[in-house]
């Protein structure tokens, strides 16, 4: 595995530094459980600054496609990754907690040893579906190959009948 990508996360923002590279998504290894497979790669830009109210933040961009399983059909599904985060960096647990009471802030506590790797695949995780699917017209449960649905018999059928009858 390669060395992890280490920034002082005060530092880095303060000084309105700026990370940017793609990476083999096969790197991030708690992403392998949502994951039908682990090929192609993602393109990350990570930008310090400081707010409007003086506060630093880290702003996370991803832009990649990853492979997840439908769970409608359970075929796989392609996801399109298209991630823009802002995350205000607190200086200690308290101004965290505080922080952490808006709804509308996203907030991290700042750390002098902050594994960029690690915070890209939580943003990752974090934006992925609960129960990925396809389009409504995009998978066929029960379907073939051919693509054309195989249309059973609704248990309900004998109960419609009996119903326009009476």
């Amino acid at each position: 595995m390669a060395v992890p990508l280490v920034i002082d996360s005060l530092d880095f923002a303060c000084n309105a530094e700026v990370r940017r590279g793609k990476i083999a998504i096969a790197r991030f290894q708690r992403l392998q459980d949502y994951l039908v497979n682990d090929s192609g790669e993602l393109g990350y830009t990570v930008t310090g600054a400081v707010d409007a109210n003086g506060r630093p933040v880290l702003r996370v961009d991803i832009q990649s496609v990853v492979s997840l399983r439908c769970q409608r059909c359970l075929e796989e599904l392609e996801h399109v990754l298209d991630i823009h985060t802002e995350l205000l960096l607190a200086q200690n647990e308290q101004e965290l907690k505080s922080l952490d009471e808006d709804e509308f802030v996203d907030c991290i506590l700042a750390q002098p040893e902050m594994d960029v790797l690690l915070l890209i695949e939580d943003e990752i995780i974090l934006a992925l579906p609960v129960s990925p699917r396809h389009e409504q017209d995009g998978c066929m449960p029960g379907g073939r190959e051919d693509g054309k649905a195989i249309r059973e018999a609704s248990p309900f059928a004998a109960l419609a009948a009996l119903k326009k009858t009476h």
